[in-house]
């Protein structure tokens, strides 16, 4: 009924597989053997590394375009979450600077040089940390301020109006070893 094949794999210590397969009823056997060979030739290898080190200054001018425009993305969307969380803590008027700032910065995200959004993202942090203090030294003035504790006078008595007495003691032991 149904064909019986054995089939064995070899694999050497180069990488190189060698496959067989036997039919056990006719005694038939197939071999093949696959090499871990490129297709690229020494010259292709050799091209491509030239090439990747032809344009590796301009990667690395492309990567720092891509890193600057996220970074500035990120700080819109930081500015905003704090303007959404905040806005009722903020003046007015930082409110719209901070807006001004952050409308200035996405519109030349899109178009604007890598210069252009660095300055633009440097000024909106400088800004951003401003009303940042601003608004937590406000929330600061409007805590109370601590005052001495309720049982403590500020001149060191004692509470309910008791005397404090300064004084020396020596511990003694009970084996009366001192």
């Amino acid at each position: 009924g149904v064909p019986q094949i054995e089939v064995t794999f070899d694999i050497d210590a180069n990488g190189i597989v060698n496959v067989s397969a036997q039919d056990m009823a006719t005694g038939k056997e197939q071999h093949i053997t696959i090499t871990s060979g490129s297709n690229m030739s020494k010259e292709d290898i050799d091209k491509a590394v030239r090439e990747a080190e032809q344009y590796a200054a301009e990667d690395k001018k492309r990567r720092e375009e891509v890193d600057t425009k996220n970074e500035g993305e990120n700080l819109c969307y930081s500015v905003e979450k704090f303007l959404k969380d905040n806005g009722d803590k903020i003046e007015p008027s930082d409110k719209s600077e901070l807006e001004g700032r952050v409308s200035d910065l996405r519109g030349k995200l899109s178009s604007g040089s890598t210069e252009e959004i660095k300055s633009l993202s440097e000024a909106l942090q400088k800004s951003l940390y401003g009303v940042s203090e601003k608004m937590y030294k406000n929330a600061a003035a409007q805590q109370p301020q601590p005052g001495p504790a309720p049982d403590q006078g500020a001149s060191g008595q004692a509470p309910n109006g008791g005397n404090v007495y300064d004084a020396e003691y020596k511990d003694v032991d009970n084996n009366n070893n001192q």
